[in-house]
């Protein structure tokens, strides 16, 4: 059975996916450097082709059979997620800001707060281990 903290992972990696859907009727790439620069369609193609490879090497990293790269990678995800949902924050009200709905708010902050969540529980679990890097009283998976 999964722990609350590989389910809040979960979720946040899965609000992430979903609010890139949700990017593409809310034209994310206007707000961003290079893809704002071009036509719509150019941005919005590139853009879309784009997360093929990203989300197939981030589902690669997660679900590696090495428990190092599986684990460094859940983190830096869990960052990404707190630092994504900090830089909407900060682009609320910008002229390119589109994502203005309640889907939008939940997938983009809800993703951060299970982001912080995965985070807490990881620094919990690290926390309850004994020098050695093993759980105290429980055997469990490294990622």
């Amino acid at each position: 059975m999964p722990s609350i903290r590989d389910i809040a992972f979960y979720l946040g990696l899965g609000s992430l996916f979903t609010h890139e859907l949700d990017a593409i009727p809310n034209h994310e790439w206007r707000g961003l450097p290079f893809l704002g620069t071009l036509s719509d369609e150019t941005a919005m193609l590139l853009f879309i082709a784009a997360h093929v490879p990203l989300f197939a090497i981030l589902v690669a990293l997660v679900a590696s059979e090495n428990a190092r790269v599986r684990s460094t990678s859940r983190l830096v995800i869990g960052i990404f997620l707190v630092l994504h949902g900090l830089l909407h924050a900060l682009s609320v009200g910008q002229p390119t800001y589109e994502f203005s709905s309640g889907l939008s708010r939940f997938l983009i902050f809800g993703g951060a707060g299970f982001g912080a969540l995965y985070l807490a529980l990881s620094m919990k679990r690290d926390a309850d281990s004994d020098p050695a890097g093993q759980s105290v009283g429980r055997r469990e998976d490294p990622s």
